[in-house]
């Protein structure tokens, strides 16, 4: 959809003029180096009539900061997305954590989950998208210096607030586009930013657990529970 492709450009180009201090050592912008792969999914996907906006809060460093496809884990865009092409580089790139685009041998299990998830609910990525529409707050990896991930949340208040102001605006023009009716955070800190950015919208908030690893909970059957707490949200999957 030309608008979404719109929107993703004008927030790379806001995200570009922006500058990290420590702990933040590295960062990965995949909506330039990964812009093909981002701009396929838009295209083939964000014009389908979805209504409910499922809400990440940023890339992953074997998801979409490979892929340029939110929780966009290897297998799952290649094989049931069906989308590839060419992936450059981030022009700083930490040595622990490559970006070799669709030739990563690592999987976001993340983006497994939840890619996993919509294929046994819906089939075909197609039915999927006629009702979700997957898109992330920040389009930003942050890295510190020995590798590890910095979520947005562990920015500086200057950094944050500098962050906030162009994703919450793309948010927004999100939304507007398609003409949504709910979005949905996938994990607590993803709902509370879309209440703050979307406040005085006339849309449904909720969330659903985020399905990391890192979480015990979601180690325990995340897609059971994810079903049932779209269910409760009024959700038909």
């Amino acid at each position: 959809m030309k608008e979404l492709v719109e929107i993703s450009r004008d927030l790379s180009a806001a995200m570009d003029r922006l500058s990290f201090g420590d702990p933040v050592a590295y960062v990965y912008n995949p909506l330039d180096y990964a812009w093909e792969l981002h701009c396929r999914y838009l295209e083939r996907f964000g014009g389908l009539g979805a209504k409910v906006v499922l809400l990440g809060m940023n890339p992953g460093p074997w998801g979409m900061a490979q892929t340029g496809v939110p929780f966009g884990a290897i297998s799952r865009v290649r094989e049931w997305l069906a989308i590839e092409g060419p992936v450059g580089r981030p022009a700083r790139e930490h040595p622990k954590r490559p970006v070799t685009g669709l030739e990563c041998t690592r999987e976001e299990v993340s983006g497994a989950r939840l890619w996993g998830w919509a294929e046994e609910r819906f089939g075909t990525p197609e039915r999927f998208h006629e009702q979700f529409y997957i898109a992330n707050y920040c389009p930003l990896l942050f890295l510190a210096e020995g590798a590890r991930n910095i979520t947005p949340d562990k920015l500086t208040a200057e950094e944050r607030q500098a962050v906030d102001e162009p994703c919450e605006a793309a948010l927004r023009r999100t939304v507007e586009v398609l003409e949504a009716t709910h979005v949905i955070g996938v994990g607590a800190w993803a709902e509370k930013r879309a209440r703050a950015a979307l406040d005085g919208m006339e849309l449904s908030f909720g969330r659903v657990l985020h399905p990391s690893p890192a979480s015990p909970a979601a180690n325990r059957g995340w897609a059971e529970q994810a079903t049932a707490q779209f269910k409760d949200l009024g959700l038909d999957v």
